[in-house]
């Protein structure tokens, strides 16, 4: 019987302009000036050195320049030229745009691995900005490397690299704030580039596996080549390539059709392109016959130009010599014109792809001869371009030795199965080191040891994975599916050492961006609300500003018929957006000053240091969604345990959606409420914590991380005794007795504060977090003004809410309760017309209270089934500019410093798209739960943030009852305690025991704080 094995295609092709593998000469370290760019140092920070071909202070063939760039900053640091030509080192042209310069006089200095140099410091006055300058010299060679001090790390071994013409090692002690990911810093580098550097940079990146990054740099490419046919059909495609390397399979489709109507007629390249990744599309959907159809899609000839047959008999043509000299800035460019691939090679490797394609589709049909034929004609074919030396075969090789492994598998070949994956693993070291690939690749053969009953051989190289992926970024999207049968090896060992791994294995995985949100919000209060930390939000204020702008450009160079004003909007776009970037790149400079935030936070986080932030009493749950199975981490100061749950992501799913209907659901405006489904929420507390029963029953003080359909819904109303439910079940028997009627069962939430964690670092972060320094305890929000006709003022356009949004504002008692709660000299209440989006954003003492506490309605969907959701909170309508609404983008713009904000609207605790994020000017994160209107409160400073998974109705004074239980916590009490003994008094009341009245709201963040400080500046 043949057994098929399918693994998650991830795959991409090549550049135009493609430099030989240094394997096939046998060179173990290829020379830093035959490459586009590099890293700077192995340590720190990250930052890297792209070639400039079109710098202006290159004169002669030989001549090199570089840009660089470190991660958060959003734009160049600085510069690096190698010139055969004198340079004066106080009065050499600068990339970054500065002010008159005040230089010192030329001086001695030490750079590593160069020895002496000369340097100058250089002071902008007006900026107050200080700059470094260093220079050296090899033979004919000049070198001088310049740019911000605060980077002087980077610069140095910039300069090093340069000289030496190899990578050196370093650490990168710059400030950072951590606020942009591998994706958001490949945006900033492929700015850097020029098209034709930023295409192949984009394409290796895509082949090492780094898809979030080369998704970044095809995206600039399509914007940046707009006036050529063919290279934004190239753009296009692979954008769509990158979509369904992501999962994002309906996107993927869209941007495939967007390239082939851009597509040039004819072009048999781009048409081979668009073929080979309709066929991954389908093979990413695991389905092969899709597969094949799409490898049938008849393509146009491509013949080698005239060009390339006279230069093999070495005539060069007119436009031949005007390509060359056009080009011919740098020697490495010299030599890459040598192997640039001409169409018809291209051609052929596309073919040689689609050959290995097919080989894909039928080994996943089962046909196993079929599928060897075809990898070996693909192979063959490669070996006919450039003898198969080019580092794109090489590439391909390693996927076409991934798929003889799976065969020789399904074939039941051993031996044949490990040669094959060590031959790929061998290439892909050789070619791609420290790329997600390879990762992937080690992480399929130890799959592949785990089946074949070597477990112990599958742990260590799986264990061998983990560890790298922390240092290889963008590793998270290749690793997620493969890692599956790791966790299943450590579920099934159970001991604290396999949690411990299983712990480190899981940080591979995506989280929520509200857990990064909340990794800045620590960072910039490490040491309170100081002058530095006021520069740290500036310096993120301003890269959410250069994302907002980015994506307005991108918005309005889309439109098909944009009005003048949208032109005129454009270029101002355009205009400004340097001067941003060159502003909060002068910012992190600047923060240089603080040593603070040159200290990287850890990459990883390691079980043991969770649990001795544990303290008696309590318990950190960490769920794990891995393909459609579910994994849970539980842990206490003691002991860990790991363990799989029983249940598929999908049967957890539907259980979730049938709870979260018994409680509420709406029929039009209206909310209706059903019996709750006790059963079923026995049935999910035992499927997560029957393990554990016994210790969960014990604890004070539970934190849960939630994943997958677990992000829906609050623990709270999990039933932990199976005998409060028998007597509940046997009571409702009567058809007299009351369903709704739910007192007497032992609900999760009984007794036990719970916190709401996104992630381990994130609880540890807000666990050790300062608390607010604002002088006074409460400001309460809310009561918007109703409107029955949109004012003249208002902002419109096609997705208005509708005005009835307005009309029904919730009552300011609560807020009242709160002002009571602190007394008028320490809270203040903004209701009626003064609550107005306007006027919160012009408010520049939100940051002196410690508790906000908005009483609104919270807006979640879209007001059309054609528009985008984008969170926001009603407001009322304030002057010019206003449209009534507090946005998810204009929550970020909030500067507070909170310990608590309060949001008792309707389903606060929902998700926010990755283009709603974007909009706000966050390149990070999106389409979770959680991070909606609760990461917007976070980003603007809300240490934790109450939020609700449904309307919380105003019955029985439901919500009255749970908000005053909280604000009139006593000095010291823990929220998380203050809000259970709210919750316990509606549970055992019969007219609001059913959890639709007391489970809505949730906690981010460390429940055990109190919400009233003992040294309280609230007035009791």
């Amino acid at each position: 019987m043949t057994r098929v094995f399918g693994h998650s295609l991830r795959l991409a092709l090549l550049a135009s302009s493609l430099l030989a593998a240094s394997a096939a000469s046998g060179k173990a370290e290829q020379p830093l000036s035959t490459m586009n760019g590099f890293r700077l140092g192995d340590a720190g920070v990250l930052c890297t050195a792209q070639i400039r071909s079109a710098d202006r202070r290159l004169t002669g063939v030989f001549d090199r320049a570089y840009v660089l760039t470190c991660r958060d900053a959003a734009s160049a640091v600085g510069s690096v030229i190698a010139v055969r030509r004198a340079i004066d080192l106080a009065n050499e042209q600068s990339i970054i745009k500065t002010g008159a310069l005040t230089c010192t006089a030329p001086a001695a200095a030490t750079v590593e691995n160069v020895g002496n140099v000369t340097g100058v410091n250089c002071r902008d006055d007006v900026s107050k900005l200080d700059y470094k300058r260093y220079t050296a010299s090899r033979g004919r060679t000049n070198y001088m490397v310049e740019g911000l001090a605060g980077y002087d790390p980077a610069l140095r071994l910039a300069l090093a690299s340069v000289v030496t013409d190899r990578m050196q090692q370093g650490s990168i002690q710059v400030a950072t704030t951590e606020v942009s990911d591998a994706a958001a810093f490949a945006r900033t580098q492929a700015g850097a580039f020029d098209p034709s550097a930023a295409r192949t940079e984009a394409y290796a990146r895509n082949n090492g596996g780094r898809f979030a990054e080369s998704a970044e740099f095809f995206e600039n490419l399509a914007d940046r080549e707009g006036n050529d046919a063919a290279s934004r059909a190239e753009a296009l495609a692979n954008q769509g390539l990158q979509q369904s390397n992501l999962a994002n399979f309906a996107a993927a489709e869209r941007l495939l059709s967007a390239a082939e109507r851009a597509s040039p007629k004819g072009n048999g390249v781009i048409q081979r392109l668009l073929r080979n990744y309709r066929a991954i599309n389908e093979l990413n959907q695991h389905d092969a016959n899709g597969a094949l159809a799409a490898l049938k899609t008849a393509v146009a000839d491509v013949i080698d130009s005239d060009d390339q047959d006279s230069l093999r008999g070495g005539l060069i043509t007119l436009p031949l010599a005007d390509e060359i000299n056009k080009d011919a800035n740098t020697a490495a460019q010299v030599t890459g014109l040598g192997n640039e691939l001409r169409p018809a090679e291209r051609a052929a490797v596309l073919d040689a792809q689609a050959l290995q394609l097919a080989g894909i589709a039928a080994r996943m049909q089962g046909r196993l001869a079929d599928a060897s034929n075809l990898l070996s004609q693909a192979r063959g074919k490669l070996q006919q371009v450039r003898e198969g030396k080019l580092q794109s075969a090489a590439w391909l090789s390693a996927e076409i030795d991934v798929e003889r492994a799976l065969v020789a598998e399904a074939s039941g070949d051993h031996g044949s199965t490990i040669g094959a994956f060590d031959t790929a693993i061998g290439i892909l070291q050789q070619n791609f080191p420290q790329s997600p690939m390879l990762l992937a690749t080690k992480a399929r053969k130890a799959g592949y040891l785990a089946r074949s009953g070597d477990e112990a051989g599958a742990r260590t190289l799986y264990a061998e994975v983990v560890d790298q992926s922390s240092t290889i970024p963008d590793s998270g999207t290749a690793l997620r599916e493969l890692l599956a049968p790791y966790f299943g090896l450590l579920s099934r060992d159970g001991s604290a050492d396999a949690a411990a791994n299983m712990f480190r294995a899981s940080q591979a995985l995506q989280r929520p961006g509200v857990a990064q949100t909340q990794a800045v919000l620590a960072r910039q209060m490490s040491e309170g609300n100081d002058e530095a930390s006021t520069m740290f939000r500036l310096a993120v204020a301003r890269t959410r500003e250069i994302v907002r702008t980015e994506a307005d450009i991108a918005r309005l160079s889309t439109k098909p018929a944009p009005t003048a004003r949208d032109l005129t909007n454009l270029a101002q776009a355009k205009a400004s957006l340097d001067s941003m970037k060159a502003d909060q790149t002068q910012l992190q400079a600047k923060l240089a000053d603080y040593p603070r935030y040159k200290v990287l936070a850890p990459q990883q986080t390691e079980l043991a240091e969770v649990r001795a932030a544990l303290r008696p009493g309590e318990g950190y749950y960490k769920m794990m969604v891995i393909g459609d199975r579910m994994y849970a981490i539980y842990a206490t100061h003691d002991t860990a345990r790991a363990y799989r749950l029983d249940p598929t992501k999908r049967q957890m799913a539907d259980d979730v959606a049938k709870i979260r209907d018994s409680i509420v659901y709406f029929q039009g405006d209206k909310a209706i409420t059903d019996p709750f489904d006790a059963v079923r929420a026995r049935k999910l507390y035992l499927q997560l914590f029957g393990p554990v029963d016994a210790e969960v029953q014990g604890l004070k003080h539970l934190v849960f991380e939630p994943d997958g359909p677990m992000l829906q819904l609050p623990p709270y109303l999990l039933i932990t005794k199976q005998a409060s439910l028998d007597a509940y079940e046997a009571r409702i028997r009567d058809p007299n007795a009351d369903p709704f009627d739910m007192r007497g069962i032992d609900w999760l939430g009984r007794g036990r504060e719970v916190s709401i964690s996104v992630g381990p670092r994130a609880f540890l972060d807000m666990r050790a977090i300062a608390p607010s320094h604002a002088r006074r305890a409460y400001l309460g929000l809310g009561t918007n003004t109703p409107v029955w006709s949109r004012p003249v003022a208002a902002v419109a356009d096609e997705c208005d809410w509708p005005l009835v949004t307005w009309e029904r504002p919730i009552s300011s008692a609560e807020l009242a309760i709160g002002q009571n709660a602190f007394g008028a000299n320490n809270s203040a209440v903004i209701t009626g017309d003064a609550f107005t989006d306007t006027a919160l954003l012009s408010d520049n003492d939100l940051d002196n209270y410690r508790i906000l506490h908005f009483a609104t309605h919270g807006l979640v969907t879209a007001p059309r089934p054609d528009c985008p959701p984008r969170p926001a909170l009603v407001t009322s309508f304030g002057g010019s500019g206003s449209d009534g609404l507090l946005s998810f983008r204009e929550i970020f713009d909030l500067k507070l410093d909170a310990d608590v904000v309060i949001l008792s609207a309707c389903d606060t605790a929902g998700a926010a798209t990755s283009t709603a994020s974007r909009e706000a000017g966050i390149a990070t994160g999106g389409n979770y739960a959680l991070d909606g209107l609760v990461r917007a409160f976070v980003g603007a400073g809300a240490r934790s943030v109450v939020a609700s998974h449904w309307p919380v109705p105003d019955d029985y004074d439901a919500t009255k009852r749970l908000i005053s239980g909280m604000i009139e916590a006593k000095p010291g009490q823990p929220l998380g305690q203050a809000l259970e003994r709210a919750q316990e008094g509606l549970m055992d009341d019969a007219r609001t025991s059913h959890p639709f009245y007391w489970a809505a709201f949730i906690i981010l963040g460390d429940a055990s704080k109190p919400l009233v400080p003992t040294s309280s500046v609230a007035a009791k």
